[in-house]
């Protein structure tokens, strides 16, 4: 299973109990079925197991829905819907409303307890919601149609301590998080604690991963940049030598180019430290310095010879 669908297989498995949090959980599936109107309700789904929860929550909060299995097997599309008269009735005297308003809104009046806008919020999720694999990227979102129902959505959320954000796509409305504290949060708030902890420790992984990149890429760095300086300074030492010029030195810079043939990777810090007495980085810097503008020097004169 995808990390979706792993997150949703968590949320199902803690039904709520029959009560005030069945109904806001049966209310979060109406909100955010396909149809909830005075015609009856409507969620279509891909898994049966979030069809059959469906039913359950509902059951749970006194109302009595159907499951139908649609299409192919291979395209097989779940249905659970409540369109007998009297079910509906008895749905709309447990939501409020009557089916005909201009605009679906969220009914607070059906939390009655602390975890009620839980249950609500984790139907919500199991209906409409989605969560990218946290190994590519961080995000969750909620879809539907219906604008005033998420912006009162995005009210709750922020009421209980969440930032979303909302936008636009394709015609629809999108309420979602990208960063992944609120993303752990969210899970562990909908029920999917274990999630929430796989996301935080793949969240350490790659923080260490990272930071083990960013040591390597500056470790080569640095080191290609040693190789670099230390080879100019082999080459015109080489040039000397090879032009009869290295003996003819002070006897400072021989010692200097000595010690660069025969410790060519160390950086000048640790170069510095092979001398008796030890030189200072910037002492051993200029030496070589000059050892290259000297070479530098022999060879423009050979060249204009």
């Amino acid at each position: 299973m995808s990390f979706s669908q792993d997150v949703k297989q968590e949320i199902m498995n803690h039904i709520p109990p029959e009560g005030c949090c069945a109904v806001a959980a049966a209310y979060g599936v109406a909100c955010f079925g396909k149809y909830f109107d005075s015609k009856g309700m409507v969620l279509h789904t891909e898994r049966t197991g979030i069809a059959q929860y469906a039913k359950k929550v509902f059951s749970l909060a006194g109302v009595e829905g159907k499951i139908y299995a649609r299409g192919k097997e291979d395209s097989r599309m779940y249905e659970f819907a409540v369109k007998d008269s009297e079910q509906i009735e008895k749905m709309f005297s447990l939501f409020g409303g009557t089916g005909t308003e201009p605009s679906l809104r969220i009914n607070s009046k059906i939390f009655q307890c602390e975890h009620c806008v839980q249950a609500f919020i984790s139907a919500a999720f199991l209906c409409s919601g989605t969560i990218t694999d946290p190994s590519k990227e961080y995000n969750l979102e909620f879809l539907s149609n219906r604008y005033g129902l998420i912006q009162d959505f995005s009210a709750l959320l922020m009421g209980h301590g969440f930032l979303p954000k909302t936008t636009r796509r394709r015609g629809g409305n999108v309420l979602y998080f990208k960063a992944s504290e609120q993303i752990e949060d969210m899970l562990t708030y909908m029920g999917a604690s274990g999630s929430s902890l796989q996301l935080m420790n793949l969240k350490v992984y790659k923080d260490l991963r990272n930071k083990a990149n960013r040591i390597t890429n500056c470790e080569t760095a640095n080191i290609d940049k040693i190789v670099s300086a230390s080879g100019k300074t082999i080459e015109a030492i080489q040039y000397l030598r090879e032009n009869g010029a290295l003996e003819t030195l002070p006897e400072t810079l021989r010692v200097a180019a000595d010690c660069r043939e025969k410790y060519p990777d160390l950086p000048l810090k640790e170069l510095a430290l092979q001398f008796d007495p030890p030189l200072s980085k910037s002492g051993l810097s200029h030496r070589m310095k000059k050892i290259e503008q000297i070479a530098a020097t022999l060879m423009e004169r050979n060249c204009n010879a």
